[in-house]
C-alpha cells in the first residue's frame, strides 16, 4: 500500500447494538439516538478543512443506522474514504449497497475461530456464518476487509485456529488486541500465552496473515511484566504518543471530541472526558480546546493510558520511525 499520513474521523452514529457482548457497555443496548444525515452534511466541510480524508463509522451497531447507506454515500461524494465498524449481522445483507455507495473498508469483530465459541461470546447465534458470508461477498465487491479481534483468557488459545480461518477468508487485514475490562485481567499462565501466540507474531505474511502493531501482550519484557502485572496494554513508546491528533473521535450523542479512538471507552479520569465540539451553529473541530487535549495526551499517553490497542501502539512507533504509515494502518 501507498505510505502516507492521513487523519481519521471516527464518528459514533448510534449506540444501538444487537449483540450482547460481555465486554461492551452498548452490549444489547436500544438507545434511540441517531447521528442524521443533515448533521453529516454540516460536518462534511468542516472535516475537510480539518485535513481529515478517512471516516470510520461504529457504534452500538452502525448497520443498524436505516440511514447507513446514505450516510456512507455522501462521505464518498465529499472525497472521504469511508469505513465502517461493524458485529458482522446485518453485513451480508447491506454490503452490496454499501459498496456502491463508496465504502472503502469494512471491519468486522470476530472474537472466536468458530460459531460455537464466537456465537457464544456475542450471545448472537448465528452471527458467526453471517460475518464469514459478509466478508467473503466484502472481497468480492472489493471492499478492504479487516477482523478486530479482541482476546483475553477466554480465548487466546483459539487465535492460532483463528489466523488459519482469517487466511482462508482472505482477510487482508487483522487486529488483534487484548480486552479491556475495569477489572484486573489475570492470565493463570503467561508463559503458555506467549508459547501459544508467538508463533502468529513469527507466521510468513505470504503464507497466513499477521497481526498489525504491537503484539497484545507486549514486545519488551517491560511491556509483558505491565501487561501480564498489572493489566496495562501495550502503549506507544515514549515519549509521546504519535497517534493522537491523527484522529478525532466524535461521540455525536454527546457531541464530543477525543484526540484517540481508544479514550471515549475509559473512565473520565483516563480520558479527560473528551472536549465539547458542538456549537450552536454547528460543529468547531480542531478547536483550541481539542489542540489542548491533544497536545496532553500526545505526551501523557505513554505513561498514562490503560487502554490502548496494538493498531494504535503500532501506528504511533512506526510514525516515530519514519514519520510515515502504510494506508489504513489505523
Amino acid at each position: 500500500m501507498e505510505s502516507a499520513r492521513k487523519r481519521y474521523l471516527f464518528i459514533r452514529i448510534l449506540e444501538a447494538c444487537d449483540a450482547g457482548c460481555f465486554m461492551c457497555g452498548y452490549a444489547m443496548s436500544r438507545d434511540t439516538y441517531r447521528f442524521s444525515l443533515r448533521e453529516f452534511h454540516d460536518l462534511l466541510p468542516k472535516a475537510r478543512q480539518a485535513a481529515l480524508e478517512f471516516v470510520r463509522f461504529t457504534g452500538g451497531e452502525p448497520l443498524l443506522h436505516k440511514d447507513v447507506v446514505a450516510l456512507v454515500r455522501a462521505g464518498s461524494d465529499a472525497g472521504m474514504k469511508m469505513s465502517i465498524i461493524t458485529n458482522g449481522s446485518l453485513l451480508p445483507r447491506r454490503i452490496e449497497e454499501l459498496s456502491a455507495a463508496g465504502l472503502a473498508q469494512v471491519i468486522v469483530s470476530i472474537d472466536g475461530a468458530s460459531a460455537a465459541t464466537h456465537d457464544f461470546y456475542r450471545k448472537a447465534p448465528g452471527l458467526f456464518e453471517k460475518c464469514v458470508v459478509g466478508l467473503k461477498l466484502a472481497r468480492q465487491y472489493g471492499v478492504l476487509t479487516r477482523v478486530n479481534t479482541v482476546v483475553g483468557p477466554h480465548n487466546y488459545r483459539e487465535m492460532p485456529l483463528l489466523q488459519s480461518e482469517l487466511t482462508a477468508l482472505e482477510v487482508q487485514q487483522w487486529e488483534l488486541s487484548a480486552i479491556k475490562l475495569e477489572r484486573a485481567i489475570e492470565y493463570s499462565d503467561p508463559d503458555h500465552v506467549r508459547t501459544v501466540c508467538e508463533p502468529i507474531y513469527h507466521a510468513d505474511p505470504g503464507v497466513a496473515i499477521v497481526p498489525m502493531g504491537k503484539r497484545f501482550y507486549g514486545e519488551t519484557g517491560q511491556e509483558r511484566s505491565s501487561f501480564f502485572g498489572f493489566g496495562i496494554t501495550p502503549r506507544p513508546t515514549p515519549p509521546r504518543c504519535n497517534l493522537v491528533g491523527d484522529v478525532i473521535y466524535l461521540d455525536a450523542k454527546a457531541g464530543r471530541g477525543y484526540g484517540c479512538s481508544l479514550l471515549p471507552h475509559r473512565d473520565s479520569e483516563q480520558s479527560g472526558g473528551g472536549v465539547q465540539l458542538r456549537i450552536q451553529d454547528g460543529w468547531l473541530l480542531d478547536s483550541d480546546d481539542f489542540k489542548r487535549h491533544v497536545e496532553h495526551f500526545r505526551g501523557a499517553g505513554p505513561k498514562v493510558c490503560r487502554g490502548c490497542s496494538t493498531a494504535a501502539a503500532g501506528y504511533s512507533d512506526c510514525v516515530a520511525e519514519s514519520e510515515t504509515v502504510a494506508l489504513w494502518q489505523f
